[in-house]
């Protein structure tokens, strides 16, 4: 059985944020987000690190992050294109946006041959939800369906003071697998809780902050990347009609039809560890703390590959 690979989906725009936001550093080391998720990757047993980034970022990312991970992980970058789009269809004029995590893990189709986990680049995970889809990559095989997982978040561990958050809100069966995943894409806290809206904030509906959500760390075999590829032209021609310069292909919507067809089953692996990220600028300041309190309290060194 092969080793599980680590997939980071560095590509997104960053445009609530204003810049680009995976290599803005959140330590006085100048370590940024990614650092605390491959050393954590690496300490669980990963050895190969995918980036997925855009081609006109490579050299920031190899400046910023690629020369420290390459001594210490087998490296590489594929690169998200927007032209990158089955035969038949075209890009629509005025189209900037990407077309969407799948999208994004399918440009890593020649880098992957065998398990591998999926993380955000800008976002904090926690020690233990890298060894716990480690292990469970190592130890599981596609039978007679496809057994990919997924580590889950409480919701109300996910949230930022600064603005509103996407989500894929869980269902999840008494054996503890996936029943589905609905995105929720404007979720925030308020006054009287927690809610998302659906229509740009007419109407709000409240959510439970217990309730499991997906941060799109996600842990599949091989199969997954021939799946996305088969249902990018289905995806295509009702997104390109509907909404045809912001519709996102999104990998829980990939994962959802196979568990809807019973292609697949997701073991879902709860972690009770806080997340952390930068979607706005004001959001910094509070993962710099928070960095900077872990390290006090000795789950990371305060020089992270000096001391790898």
């Amino acid at each position: 059985m092969k080793k599980p690979v680590l997939v980071i989906m560095a590509a997104g725009m960053g445009s609530r944020y204003g810049g680009l936001k995976q290599i803005d550093p959140v330590d006085e080391q100048g370590h940024i987000i990614m650092d605390f998720s491959i050393y954590d990757a690496r300490k669980a047993g990963f050895e190969k690190v995918v980036f997925i980034i855009k081609k006109e970022n490579e050299q920031d990312f190899r400046e910023a992050i690629g020369g420290r991970v390459e001594q210490y992980m087998e490296t590489a970058y594929v690169y998200q294109d927007i032209t990158n789009i089955p035969d038949g269809f075209a890009v629509p004029k005025g189209r900037v946006k990407p077309w969407g995590t799948a999208h994004a893990v399918l440009s890593a189709i020649q880098e992957v041959d065998g398990p591998f986990a999926v993380v955000n680049a800008d976002d904090y995970y926690g020690k233990e939800a890298f060894q716990k889809i480690y292990d469970y990559l190592a130890a599981h095989e596609d039978d007679q369906k496809y057994r990919y997982v997924m580590v889950g978040y409480q919701l109300k561990n996910t949230l930022t003071d600064n603005g509103h958050v996407a989500r894929g809100i869980c269902e999840i069966n008494e054996a503890g697998e996936l029943v589905s995943v609905e995105e929720r894409i404007r979720i925030e806290k308020r006054e009287d809780g927690i809610a998302f809206t659906e229509d740009d904030g007419k109407t709000w509906e409240s959510i439970d902050g217990e309730k499991l959500v997906s941060l799109n760390m996600w842990g599949f075999t091989r199969s997954i990347l021939d799946e996305i590829r088969t249902g990018f032209p289905a995806f295509l021609e009702e997104g390109l009609r509907v909404n045809p310069l912001k519709c996102e292909y999104f990998l829980p919507s990939v994962v959802s039809r196979l568990l809807s067809e019973g292609k697949a089953s997701v073991a879902v692996l709860s972690t009770g560890d806080k997340w952390y990220g930068v979607t706005y600028k004001e959001d910094k300041p509070v993962v710099e703390a928070a960095m900077r309190k872990l390290k006090e309290e000795g789950l990371y060194p305060a020089k992270l590959w000096e001391e790898a």
